[in-house]
């Protein structure tokens, strides 16, 4: 489920945090949500878009997503929950979540299970980051015009991208 940036009316958006904590939130540019497991043991599986204007920009966002955090936690705000689905679906979003069978008083945080990053970056600091670095295993990359295009989600690389960014690409036979 998409999550930021949000369709239609300015309402707030999902973002992240570390336990414990009420002021130190991460707003990725772009959010996507896979919700699951039960209501007495809930998650949230999330692939962030970062979009680097520079290199500076970038190590700052990487460093959101170490591998050395701990743990992080996806917040959905009500009256992000309560709203409809898309412009043309009244659903509310929350009706789509596998484990919530009536409607939430507040917002919900979930811990988040796995985690992708695609990071977005300028032509030259992504040809050179491509020849020189290692991602870690939950980064992606690619050139930021890839990611403002229109058509972008249409690109047969960038598709053959995101399906290697999920969970199921691990395993020889998905479940």
């Amino acid at each position: 489920m998409r999550g930021r940036p949000s369709e239609g009316e300015p309402i707030a958006q999902p973002y992240l945090k570390i336990p414990g904590s009420d002021r130190m939130r991460t707003i990725p540019d772009g959010l996507w949500l896979h919700f699951g497991g039960t209501a007495e043991d809930p998650y949230a599986d999330i692939l962030c878009i970062e979009a680097c204007s520079t290199y500076q920009n970038l190590l700052d966002k990487r460093s959101r997503f170490a591998p050395s955090t701990v743990a992080l936690l996806a917040h959905c705000p009500l009256a992000w929950l309560l709203a409809p689905l898309q412009a043309n679906d009244t659903t509310p979003r929350w009706a789509i979540i596998p484990f919530l069978t009536a409607t939430p008083a507040a917002g919900l945080t979930l811990p988040v299970r796995d985690l992708r990053v695609l990071y977005g970056l300028q032509r030259d600091q992504y040809d050179g980051f491509a020849r020189h670095q290692v991602p870690h295993p939950h980064e992606y990359f690619c050139p930021i015009e890839a990611l403002t295009a229109h058509e972008g989600h249409a690109n047969p690389a960038m598709r053959s991208l995101l399906r290697r960014a999920s969970a199921a690409a691990a395993f020889m036979v998905p479940p």
